[in-house]
């Protein structure tokens, strides 16, 4: 038996080190592994004849294809390309603008104005599954995807399962904390607080996707995906961890949560966590059908840059829209 240490760059969150240690697990020969997500590294217990570096190899095509790659000596990290900033900053902020116009026209309601509607908690979800829901919940999708190609049987099912527990969830615990807010009956200035919150959440995420922060912030503890891991062989488990990933920490679920709780009512925070769920899916099911390319190409930093460009903007334009409820400010703005 013999025991290797490589080092691996791509992985950012638990989401990654359990579906590395999931899909690197089965590969003959491999009797142990372990992914230390804070020393980058990846030590496996092998009876392989192969030399370290040729390992390597072998180990990296089966997990290069979600962004991963083992090797013998540490990579240098290559330094960050603030050009793609100052090519995010005015797509976004067009987008930006492009929202502001159309709330202004009146064809649609994106809730700029300070309270969340559905149109707001969609787009928030198109952002959310490239980013922060990625890592969190997108590691359960792979590693629900990396067992049912091991256990050789149609992945339609278990990801239909998956993404309909999800929905379900998300519809109808979203109408309970609206109809949650409705009986504790929540003052105005509380709705206000409470918008202020969730507008600062997205703030940090927003700076969190245009690189102010090193890592993601938001991440799942590797004791949670213990638990999956011993139930998502069972039937029913596909439909069970779509449903508990309401629960997860993701801190644009929980800014929406929060909106669904200040809404009011059950109807409205149906619609608003609907609405969000529907934006995260397009993304998590390409995840589960194999394409996790997305977040490696070239073109995936200048997305996210622009993305959190925008989230900045609309979680800004909410605080002070709170502020302004709250009388601490005068509006700024007439949408």
């Amino acid at each position: 038996m013999k025991t290797y240490t490589f080092h691996v760059s791509g992985t950012h969150c638990p989401s990654c080190k359990i579906f590395i240690e999931d899909t690197l697990s089965e590969q003959i020969g491999i009797d142990r592994i372990s992914v230390d997500l804070k020393q980058e590294t990846v030590t496996i217990d092998t009876t392989l004849d192969e030399s370290q570096h040729k390992l390597a190899e072998i180990l990296t095509e089966k997990i290069k294809h979600n962004g991963y790659t083992l090797s013998v000596e540490r990579k240098t990290k290559e330094k960050k390309d603030n050009g793609v900033f100052f090519q995010a900053l005015p797509i976004g902020l067009a987008f930006l603008a492009l929202f502001f116009f159309i709330q202004k026209s009146g064809v649609l309601n994106f809730g700029l104005g300070g309270t969340v509607t559905p149109v707001t908690s969609f787009i928030i979800g198109l952002v959310a599954s490239v980013s922060s829901c990625l890592a969190v919940v997108g590691g359960l999708v792979l590693s629900l995807s990396a067992t049912v190609s091991q256990d050789k049987i149609s992945d339609v099912k278990p990801m239909m399962l998956f993404h309909g527990g999800r929905l379900i969830s998300f519809a109808i615990l979203g109408g309970v904390l609206g109809a949650i807010g409705s009986a504790i009956g929540i003052s105005f200035t509380v709705t206000a607080i409470l918008g202020i919150i969730a507008s600062i959440v997205m703030i940090v995420l927003g700076l969190n996707l245009v690189g102010v922060f090193e890592k993601n912030m938001i991440a799942l503890p590797s004791g949670v995906f213990s638990f999956f891991r011993k139930v998502e062989h069972k039937t029913i488990a596909p439909f069970l961890v779509g449903v508990g990933t309401f629960f997860l920490p993701c801190g644009f679920t929980q800014a929406m949560q929060v909106a669904a709780l200040s809404s009011g009512s059950f109807l409205s925070g149906f619609l608003i966590m609907t609405a969000f769920a529907l934006g995260t899916l397009p993304m998590l099911a390409l995840l589960s059908f194999g394409s996790a390319s997305f977040a490696q190409s070239k073109h995936a930093s200048l997305f996210f840059k622009s993305a959190g460009v925008l989230v900045i903007g609309l979680g800004a334009f909410a605080l002070l829209a709170g502020l302004a409820g709250l009388g601490i400010i005068d509006p700024l703005f007439n949408i």
